[in-house]
């Protein structure tokens, strides 16, 4: 790309001035960064271009990976890692004067995503096209994403997220290949050459204009796509209330998970949803027919994975374009669509399985109701063949049952494969959320552990740490991560061990720093940094985290003769803006951050921070400084969790259940290299199943808990009157759903210990060492190469490694 800085310094200066119209010394660091993200999309466009050439002419299996979410990130620096110029650029804009920190800055989020589903999506991109495997997304370009979180009075308050609001410098509009996604109407039904054909009328459409963004392999001239639709008034559509249309079309692509507590929300979710699916399919057998004449060999030639239940209605939407507008009939179509597409379980909550009322999905989507109901109907015969009479079996297996359709049995019905994200995780689907399907399909459900794209999470996040593991073993691992085990050759050698530390110190200055300019707290670099970063939702427990803080404060003020080690506590999540439980808990994390940081007393062993705004660019300062990880769900909750796997490569040592890939984390590393606490899965599906749990006997005799319950409620915080009633209640009255007070004593001895071991510091860097060095199982390249292999049925296209020019 360029063979040195002095190259680099002619180019960039040169359209600098011919992009901005303006002189080096009077461009700004938005001009500078537009300018560097040009080149490089630029440059990275020959490539993508070539790639899919390749793709095409070699006419090789492509898989398309359809996520309602994609929490990208920043991608300048990512993408300059991925091209191997990091060096000549940085050093090129150092010798101008220019930071290239500072660039990053003015780059925004791209905030298309919530949570772990996102990044995992993000994450998969990342190896797809590292590994030179046929792979690309399919998203929703929202212009407000989720939201921007603000703490005020210790509230979270929700604005719009502005990371459009100039523009994004890495995708290309293209309008020429927009798709017409039609909604309500009605269908009519007409017999044509001796079958009946259907035809959608009446239609209000959309139009999905799709924005691709190139997806950059390490150190290979692949580039993959991620396409990306953004919801635009129909050209074609005469509507009698043009401003009201506009209003609503635009909203399809405006946020991400609008609000869904009444029926304008649901409707609009189910909108993106089949918005998202009906462009992406239609736009893949657009692609196909190019290259392909027979529609019947399509999934020979295409996957189509749903990630999560979100984009389920690809399975009926698939069966509509090859019945409706390819003239199949329907076994053949079914056979196509089920070989074709392949499902991934995020979940064993009820709540998170969707289910959509008939009474919206029927009219919004009225010839995709008649395909699901149509396969419902196919469904049910065949379970009424297999289990004559038994009628409660069928209903509970049913895609469409008391007036709702049923979007992940669907996804069972309609895929070739489902597969869990953990092992524990596919074994509760096996044998309990899921097992009615198990036994009848038992050849579909397989396992895939999660796992993170280590070139963002430590190369790009922890270049400290980076260039240690590089001066230790090389830098072969970088494309083959299982390579770090061989940092365990340094587990006994004093001086790698120190340099280790010094890392870690460093990285926690930097956040130390971060800390003070965004909550103006300051706080203790030598202290054990204790971090809980993650989603706000009642089953992770971060109440079990803050009462335990609350429980340490009592400990110091009631005893003056208790110590502990020093520890910062550090939190960072958003709650859904409808999900007003997780908001209290928020509220209380800061109120007991208040009380704690303002208390002499306390102070020098407690510090409580709340970062606000919890986000991918915050993420990867937060890892490389945690001492300690918090994964405390509760037991059989987290379907695998991918913040333990960050954290983990990072160096920290985890706090958990033994829930989610915490089981195969401890199974990495062993007993002695991680903290494991509380109930068990097992244990928690006993209680859910026989009963026996009454949390009010562990608060009535435990005084620990009694007294962190009674502070909920009893003036223990100041001006907040019934504030955490609902918490207290949720505990108390409503018997502790999550076992948050069952575990409660489990926690406290386990926090315990970790203060106890941080004291031997030459046996936590041991510690810590051996969690980096095994964390190389959990690169999302494995997984990927999992999923190609048997899932996909993908090999590598393009094996040549990066020309640089």
């Amino acid at each position: 790309m360029f063979s040195n800085k002095t190259e680099f310094k002619e180019v960039f200066l040169q359209r600098l001035e011919m992009t901005c119209g303006k002189s080096f010394k009077e461009s700004s660091k938005r001009d500078r960064y537009q300018t560097l993200g040009n080149m490089i999309r630029e440059y990275v466009s020959s490539n993508w271009i070539k790639t899919n050439e390749k793709y095409r002419s070699a006419k090789e299996k492509q898989v398309y990976y359809l996520s309602i979410e994609f929490l990208l990130g920043k991608l300048l620096r990512h993408n300059l890692l991925n091209l191997g110029v990091d060096q000549v650029v940085q050093e090129g804009l150092s010798e101008l004067g220019i930071n290239l920190d500072d660039l990053e800055e003015v780059e925004a989020d791209a905030a298309l995503g919530n949570g772990g589903l996102g990044r995992l999506a993000a994450c998969f991109l990342d190896s797809l096209a590292c590994l030179n495997l046929p792979g690309h997304g399919c998203g929703i370009r929202y212009k407000h994403g989720l939201f921007e979180q603000k703490i005020v009075d210790g509230y979270q308050v929700e604005l719009p997220e502005q990371w459009l609001r100039n523009g994004h410098v890495w995708e290309v509009r293209k309008a020429d290949l927009s798709i017409e996604v039609p909604f309500w109407g009605k269908v009519e039904t007409l017999e044509k050459d001796g079958r009946l054909t259907f035809r959608h009328v009446d239609a209000e459409t959309i139009t999905a204009v799709p924005y691709d963004v190139p997806v950059v392999g390490y150190n290979t001239d692949t580039v993959n796509t991620l396409r990306l639709w953004s919801a635009e008034p129909s050209p074609y559509l005469v509507h009698k209330d043009i401003m009201k249309y506009k209003r609503e079309t635009e909203a399809v692509s405006d946020f991400l998970y609008p609000d869904d507590t009444h029926d304008e929300g649901k409707i609009l979710r189910l909108k993106q949803q089949y918005f998202l699916v009906s462009a992406s399919i239609r736009s893949i057998i657009r692609a196909y027919r190019k290259q392909f004449n027979r529609i019947e060999d399509l999934h020979e030639h295409v996957g189509i994975h749903i990630n999560d239940t979100h984009p389920v209605l690809a399975i009926p939407e698939l069966m509509r374009v090859l019945l409706d507008e390819e003239n199949l009939g329907w076994e053949e179509a079914w056979h196509i669509t089920t070989q074709t597409i392949s499902y991934t379980n995020h979940t064993t909550l009820a709540e998170a399985l969707e289910k959509w009322p008939i009474r919206i999905f029927q009219p919004l989507l009225p010839r995709i109701y008649m395909i699901v109901n149509e396969i419902n109907e196919r469904f049910c015969q065949q379970l009424w063949q297999k289990y004559p009479g038994e009628w409660n079996r069928i209903e509970n297996m049913a895609i469409i049952a008391h007036d709702q359709v049923k979007m992940a049995h669907l996804a069972i019905v309609g895929s070739h494969s489902v597969n869990g994200v953990a092992e524990i995780h596919t074994e509760i689907l096996k044998k309990r959320e899921m097992n009615s399907f198990y036994q009848l399909y038992p050849e579909k459900f397989n396992n895939k552990t999660n796992g993170i794209t280590h070139r963002r999470w430590l190369l790009k996040s922890n270049p400290k740490l980076t260039n240690l593991i590089c001066e230790g073993i090389g830098d072969s691992w970088i494309s083959k991560p299982d390579q770090l085990l061989e940092l365990e050759g340094y587990q006994d050698d004093p001086a790698f061990l120190d340099q280790l530390f010094m890392v870690k110190q460093e990285n926690k200055i930097k956040l130390a720093a971060r800390i003070k300019e965004q909550t103006g707290i300051n706080v203790d670099i030598t202290s054990i940094f204790d971090i809980q970063v993650k989603r706000l939702h009642a089953y992770k427990r971060q109440l079990l985290n803050i009462l335990h803080i609350m429980y340490l404060y009592n400990r110091i003020k009631e005893d003056s003769s208790f110590t502990m080690y020093p520890r910062t506590f550090i939190f960072g999540a958003k709650a859904s803006p409808g999900y007003y439980y997780a908001k209290k808990i928020i509220k209380l994390i800061n109120s007991v951050a208040d009380k704690v940081n303002n208390d002499p007393v306390v102070r020098g062993q407690i510090r409580v921070v709340f970062l606000e705004n919890y986000r991918v660019s915050l993420a990867e300062e937060i890892f490389p400084a945690a001492d300690v990880s918090e994964q405390i769900s509760t037991a059989s909750k987290e379907a695998s969790g991918t913040g333990n796997m960050k954290f983990m490569m990072n160096g920290a040592l985890t706090v958990g259940t033994l829930d989610g890939a915490n089981i195969e984390i401890k199974e990495m590393v062993g007993d002695d290299n991680i903290f494991i606490f509380g109930l068990t899965a097992e244990e928690v599906l006993d209680y859910y199943q026989n009963g026996g749990y009454r949390s009010f006997e562990y608060y009535h005799h435990d005084k620990r808990i009694r007294t962190v319950v009674d502070q909920l409620t009893n003036g223990f915080f100041e001006d907040v009157e019934d504030e955490f009633e609902m918490i207290s209640d949720s505990l108390i009255m409503e018997n502790d759903q999550y076992f948050v007070l069952r575990d409660f004593a489990s926690y406290i001895d386990v926090q315990k210990e970790v203060g106890l071991k941080y004291k031997d510091q030459n046996q936590w860097l041991k510690m810590s060492l051996l969690n980096i060095s095994r964390s190389g199982h959990f690169s999302s390249d494995r997984t990927i190469q999992q999923y190609a292999d048997d899932i996909w049925n993908i090999r590598p296209v393009n094996k040549r490694p990066l020309t640089k020019n």
